[in-house]
């Protein structure tokens, strides 16, 4: 048995100018940014602790915003997405790359939000 939700959307920007990028789309949704500390790839914006985080990530690939989802057992929500259809694309550091039937690519990403236990949809 595992947990999984929707952890939040990261706005793909094909850019060398990430802090335009955070700048453009922190103004466009009414949010403070900030850069990840140490990355230099992402600029987080502040979704509010109850709400999907909000990202803006530097890619090398067209721009394109795609979603998280956050499990307590990576391994068994890909299983279980996949069982839906969807593929594995990749693995990222300790994420998974997915690309569901329909075409969207999204992120299996480990459980951090605040009230993950108590509000995430629980599976067998």
């Amino acid at each position: 048995m595992h947990k999984s939700r929707l952890a939040g959307f990261i706005i793909d920007c094909e850019t060398d100018d990430l802090k335009s990028a955070g700048r453009f789309w922190s103004e466009a949704l009414g949010m403070t940014s900030r850069p990840e500390p140490g990355s230099g790839k992402y600029m987080i914006l502040d979704s509010g602790e109850e709400n999907p985080y909000v990202e803006v990530q530097k890619v090398a690939h067209p721009s394109r915003v795609h979603l998280d989802i956050e499990s307590d057992d990576i391994e068994a929500e890909v299983a279980r997405l996949e069982k839906l259809g969807a593929r594995r694309i990749g693995v990222i550091k300790n994420w998974c790359v997915m690309e569901a039937p329909t075409g969207q690519r999204f992120c299996v990403v480990p459980a951090e939000r605040p009230g993950f236990a108590a509000k995430a949809n629980q599976w067998d």
